[in-house]
C-alpha cells in the first residue's frame, strides 16, 4: 500500500501522480494515502466520527469534481485539506445557527465507541483541555500540532492572518497549560 512520504525538507506529502495515470487512478491513489490522515484531523476539528467522516467524503467528491481545473493535481492533497477544514467550519456553523434558531440546546453528542483508538490513552487529557477552548483556537491548535502546518498554511486554511493564527496559537497553549496544570494538582 502506498503511504505518506516525507520531502527533502521533512514535510509529509502523498507520492507523486505517475504520468500514466488517468485521473481516476490519481483520484483514487491521493484517497488512500490521505483518507485517514484527514479523517483524524475532521475528527479532532468535529468530535463527532459520523460527521468527519461525511466532511472528509464531501473534500474527496469536491476535488473529484474539481480535478480536470487543477493546475497542480500534486497540490490536490493540500486542497482536500483545506476542504475538510473548511467543511468542518462550515458544519460547526450550521450547528450553532441551528441551536440558536431552535433555541434548543443540541445533547452533547457522546464520541464514538472507537474514537478512543484513534487517540493514545496519555493524549486524552490534552484532548479535553483543547476541547474547551473557543472553536479558533482549536482549530488553529489542531491544524498546528496534529496536520503540522506552518502559521502561513493555517492562516491560509482558515481565512485569517497570521497574526490571528499566532496570537489563538499562543492563548490556546497558555489555556491548555493553565488547565493541566489544575488538573495534575487535584
Amino acid at each position: 500500500m502506498l503511504g505518506p512520504v516525507a520531502s527533502p525538507s521533512g514535510e509529509i506529502g502523498h507520492r507523486p501522480f505517475s504520468r500514466a495515470q488517468t485521473s481516476g487512478e490519481q483520484i483514487a491513489q491521493l484517497y488512500t494515502e490521505e483518507r485517514e490522515r484527514l479523517l483524524r484531523l475532521a475528527l479532532l476539528l468535529l468530535g463527532d466520527r459520523q460527521a468527519a467522516e461525511d466532511v472528509v467524503h464531501d473534500a474527496f467528491v469536491a476535488v473529484q469534481r474539481q480535478w480536470t481545473r487543477l493546475a497542480d493535481p500534486s497540490a490536490a492533497a493540500g486542497y482536500v485539506r483545506v476542504s475538510v477544514v473548511n467543511g468542518a467550519r462550515s458544519l460547526q456553523r450550521r450547528r450553532g445557527l441551528a441551536r440558536r434558531r431552535l433555541r434548543v440546546a443540541e445533547p452533547d453528542g457522546q464520541p464514538a465507541a472507537d474514537a478512543a483508538l484513534l487517540l493514545a490513552e496519555e493524549h486524552q487529557e490534552v484532548l479535553s483541555a483543547v476541547r474547551r477552548l473557543p472553536k479558533r483556537q482549536q482549530q488553529v491548535l489542531t491544524l498546528r500540532y496534529w496536520s503540522e502546518m506552518t502559521e502561513v498554511e493555517i492562516a491560509q486554511a482558515l481565512g485569517v492572518s497570521t497574526g490571528t493564527v499566532k496570537t489563538c496559537a499562543s492563548r490556546g497553549l497558555a489555556s491548555v497549560e493553565r488547565h493541566l496544570r489544575s488538573g495534575n494538582a487535584q
